[in-house]
């Protein structure tokens, strides 16, 4: 039996492993934390990543767990729509509108799948060429070796497999935004519709999600490293004059339940996403800056990819490298376009962007064909997963 050794349970780790195991593989999943804890933040499965899904029979598990995202479009922070979509126009043009649900309850589906995940296991080491994995077990513990012909590196964004395949390439660079997350009980049955505000160099997004909890993100230049204080004083000096239902939303945050950190990304593609027999998905390949949403749907298109071509790395490489880049540049420059901060500059932005949706209804959408239109290869589907979705 073929076996597979993935370093990290995140997301892109654990669907690589289902979708390996679905194949035959025996995989080892390793993660260095005791436990996987539950992430308090919500996450948009875009239609993309649910085609990619459907491959290992999940889709329709997380269809049914989720909120669909309905009307969804960007604001700006007094209210007024700027250009928008709908759930029924998305769904015509790509099969799917999208879904958001929390986090967890996703790494929740692909762990329950995996046949072997090691926690409180850290990776020590890596040879690319012999396929063979280095570790300690807990604290002090003892070490040990796996050795594997696929090694898959879902290590996270500043992955040590990484700079051990590239040394010396250019590590991530901060965007010069921070970001908070957070999951807040709808206070009193507030219509929440999924909506991105933006400001002066402020942005605010707001989904709904099951079970009566709304999903909120929030960003703001800042310096990399700055102090955390009170964030959620922070937060309510930002917004809390920005329009419903965001002040409300965040008068019932917890603040121990506000999750901040500052935003990299990759500014320089890496030359390859494998080395020997190891190779790199998700935020390990390329992390990204969140304002398409994909950082987490590319790394589950990664994971179903690597599956499918686990005997032919290089064939890997050529079907995700320049996407994936493409995909953190877009990203990159969207990110740039809600830093803007100068009242004037601010408002030929909003207002070009208003004029474009009022000339083309559709352009939300179309603008985002290349990244929602993609479909997995013929060979990433295994036993009767394409049955049930054709």
């Amino acid at each position: 039996m073929s076996r597979a050794v993935v370093i990290g349970a995140g997301i892109g780790g654990l669907t690589a492993a289902v979708a390996l195991e679905r194949r035959g593989w025996q995989v080892t999943v390793l993660e260095r934390a005791a436990g996987l804890e539950p992430v308090g933040s919500g996450l948009a499965i875009a239609s993309n990543a649910l085609k990619a899904l459907d491959t290992i029979e999940l889709g329709d598990e997380v269809r049914r767990l989720s909120r669909l995202q309905g009307r969804g479009g960007v604001r700006t922070w007094r209210g007024r729509w700027l250009i928008h979509t709908t759930e029924e126009k998305a769904a015509a043009r790509y099969g799917d509108s999208g879904a958001i649900m929390l986090r967890a309850t996703l790494m929740d589906l692909l762990a329950d799948r995996v046949g072997d995940l090691r926690l409180g296991t850290a990776v020590t080491g890596v040879d690319a060429e012999k396929g063979v994995v280095s570790t300690v077990t807990g604290q002090g513990g003892a070490g040990g070796e796996f050795e594997a012909e696929l090694v898959i590196a879902g290590d996270g964004i500043n992955s040590a497999t990484r700079r051990t395949l590239f040394p010396g390439h250019p590590d991530p660079v901060y965007s010069g935004v921070t970001a908070w997350r957070v999951l807040v009980p709808n206070p009193g049955g507030l219509v929440v519709e999924s909506t991105e505000s933006w400001g002066r160099g402020l942005v605010v997004g707001v989904h709904a999600l099951a079970g009566d909890l709304v999903y909120l993100y929030a960003t703001d230049l800042a310096p990399a490293g700055e102090p955390h204080g009170d964030e959620r004083a922070g937060l309510l000096r930002r917004f809390g004059d920005w329009h419903r239902p965001i002040p409300a939303l965040l008068e019932s945050a917890r603040p121990e339940n506000i999750i901040r950190n500052d935003v990299y990304y990759l500014g320089t593609p890496l030359p390859a996403m494998h080395r020997g027999r190891v190779a790199l998905l998700g935020d390990a390949a390329h992390p990204m800056t969140p304002n398409l949403g994909q950082g987490a749907c590319q790394a589950i298109e990664d994971a179903i990819v690597l599956a499918a071509n686990a005997r032919n790395l290089p064939a890997y490489t050529e079907a995700r490298l320049a996407r994936t880049s493409k995909v953190v540049a877009q990203s990159t420059k969207i990110c740039r376009a809600t830093t803007i901060r100068n009242p004037l500059a601010v408002r030929l932005r909003d207002m070009g962007m208003s004029l474009a949706g009022r000339l083309s209804s559709d352009l939300m959408l179309r603008s985002m064909d290349e990244v929602l239109g993609w479909t997995p290869p013929e060979s990433a589907w295994t036993g009767q997963g394409r049955d049930a979705r054709v």
